[in-house]
């Protein structure tokens, strides 16, 4: 990461975290701080995910395994993204540019945002 990110201590504060949201939606955000990697080069592991009132993943930001590139682009020799998120339940996961713990947090909040927004509609 480049200079001190503002987001990081309240990323790392949230650790173990439960949210309600409306609509019985819930949040569960886990991040501690590891060494980093050539696969977390930031050194933050994280899992942030909204479930719906049935406990399903509906949405997910997390950094827990490799997920492939789309297959329109050639990757081929370069290291598969492990930030990554998950835009529906049974989606296995798109690259995430994570730029600092701040946009992720940022990022994970408006599109938890949009999910629940859609769902009432």
């Amino acid at each position: 990461m480049n200079g001190p990110d503002a987001g990081l201590d309240t990323l790392l504060d949230l650790d173990g975290s439960i949210l309600e949201q409306e609509g019985g939606y819930w949040i569960k955000i886990e991040a501690r701080r590891i060494p980093a990697s050539e696969h977390v080069h930031h050194g933050i592991r994280y899992s942030l995910t909204l479930h719906d009132k049935y406990g399903a993943r509906v949405l997910g930001y997390d950094n827990a395994h490799a997920v492939k590139p789309p297959k329109k682009f050639k990757f081929a020799g370069q290291r598969l993204p492990y930030d990554h998120r998950h835009r529906t339940s049974s989606d296995k996961g798109v690259p995430y540019a994570f730029e600092s713990a701040h946009r992720l947090l940022e990022d994970f909040f408006a599109e938890v945002d949009r999910v629940i927004k859609e769902a009432q509609q």
